[in-house]
């Protein structure tokens, strides 16, 4: 249901001599086709690194974080236990590009199910499981939107629907919490900002979903094998024939691949030295950054149903702690995820973990009983927060759709700038291997010239 994105070093004032001792793996240096420096380690920006290198081109990739892996970030945090604090899952296992490097990179894959899920009632017991007249409502709202002349939120064709006026309040609260599951949770934007004409849009692999319980950042640590990687370096302006880093630094390029999150476009983060083409500014403008933010909760042992992957609550306010990922099935772990998305995962991130955890606790014992332990640990992600992402992942807001990540992959200043990633991914925004596929898209464009 989501997908809904990793290692420290020293930032601010390194040199161009030094920064050439940040690099991840042996230097495989090749000026035969022209040097390519590639902004972002994450999926999209190694996928089409380790492409241009087997290509014959020197590949620089530069990274502002201290890691690689962008919105993928295996925390080791619980030695034990590797705990995914980005993506997690390798959505559809049938011909997904992450499947094959995952067996390439030695990583073991285990499979969840929705099937294997329980729905918990407000008070705890058990839930009204009907869900055909809700499910009904909202595919009807959306399917009178779909006639409209103009694209409105998911949010609006809902409040538009006739059905909706006449609904009790008990199945509004039901639409809501299905609203949030199936939109909110999925893609990471409110119902108020999601596109009634594609927020719902995109294709899926065939197969079943993935975990990776080594952790997926055996996949980015496979990608970078071999690259120039730069940890540390900050990309402040991009031009014809260079870029310069927030150091001041100022390193030469032929081409240049930007690969950093719609959220970091969005915030203007990075300058433009010429003006980007009206359409791809205009994509940048309506397509938006989305939130999914995760509680990992660790117990000294499983005391909720362990044959369950995914747990749903009819929580008295949809939204908010509704959704829960069990590893008790999957990986024998006694970790239970919770899950907020959009505006109500921006409003717990102004809480500590301390106080995330104890909310979360709350709503455990609200489910299963005053006697439900509290957890020994918490890690929490507040993916907001990060200046080199500003949110998870892209989603289409109201008057944005296909055409708008179409515009937004691809090269401007007569091919020596290019743009890929997830958003960049008509098909497969927001998804992991979307980013891999747009990097790899990229850089074949860039070979076949």
């Amino acid at each position: 249901m989501k997908d809904p994105a990793d290692i420290p070093v020293t930032r601010r004032g390194l040199l161009a001599l030094a920064a050439a001792s940040l690099a991840i793996g042996p230097r495989r240096a090749n000026a035969g086709r022209g040097r390519v420096v590639v902004v972002g380690a994450g999926l999209a920006g190694l996928s089409a690194a380790r492409s241009l290198l087997a290509g014959g081109f020197d590949v620089i990739v530069l990274e502002g974080r201290d890691r690689i892996g962008g919105r993928i970030h295996t925390s080791r945090l619980w030695p034990d236990m590797p705990m995914d604090l980005g993506a997690s899952w390798i959505h559809g296992t049938k011909g997904n590009p992450l499947t094959a490097l995952a067996g390439e990179a030695g990583a073991r894959l285990v499979e969840t199910s929705y099937d294997a899920a329980i729905e918990i009632g407000p008070d705890g017991g058990a839930a009204d499981t009907d869900d055909a007249a809700a499910a009904r409502i909202l595919r009807r709202a959306l399917k009178a939107a779909e006639n409209r002349e103009a694209d409105i939120s998911v949010l609006e064709a809902l409040e538009a629907s006739s059905d909706w006026r006449k609904a009790s309040p008990a199945e509004r609260t039901k639409v809501r919490h299905i609203v949030n599951a199936t939109l909110e949770q999925e893609y990471g934007g409110p119902a108020r900002l999601l596109s009634a004409w594609y927020g719902d849009d995109g294709v899926v692999f065939e197969g079943g979903d993935a975990l990776l319980p080594g952790g997926f950042d055996q996949i980015t640590t496979l990608l970078a094998e071999g690259l120039d990687i730069r940890l540390g370096q900050e990309v402040s302006e991009i031009a014809p024939g260079h870029i310069r880093l927030a150091e001041g630094v100022q390193i030469p390029a032929d081409l240049v691949i930007c690969t950093v999150p719609l959220g970091v476009l969005k915030q203007g983060r990075i300058d433009f030295a010429e003006n980007l083409a009206p359409a791809r500014r205009a994509a940048i403008g309506a397509l938006e950054m989305g939130l999914l933010n995760k509680c990992l909760l660790r117990f000294d042992r499983i005391s909720w149903p362990e044959d369950v992957d995914w747990i749903q609550w009819m929580a008295p306010v949809p939204g908010q702690w509704a959704e829960w990922v069990s590893l008790a099935r999957s990986l024998g772990a006694p970790v239970l995820l919770g899950f907020h998305a959009g505006d109500d995962a921006r409003r717990l991130e102004t809480l500590d973990d301390r106080a995330t955890a104890a909310a979360a606790h709350d709503a455990l014992r609200a489910m299963f009983g005053n006697a439900f332990p509290a957890p020994r640990a918490v890690q929490v992600t507040r993916w907001s927060q990060d200046p080199f992402c500003h949110g998870s992942y892209s989603y289409n807001a109201v008057g944005s759709g296909p055409a708008s990540r179409k515009a937004l992959f691809g090269s401007e200043w007569d091919g020596r700038l290019w743009f890929a990633g997830e958003a960049a991914a008509p098909d497969s925004y927001g998804t992991a291997h979307g980013a891999v596929m747009s990097g790899r898209r990229v850089a074949k464009a860039i070979l076949s010239r």
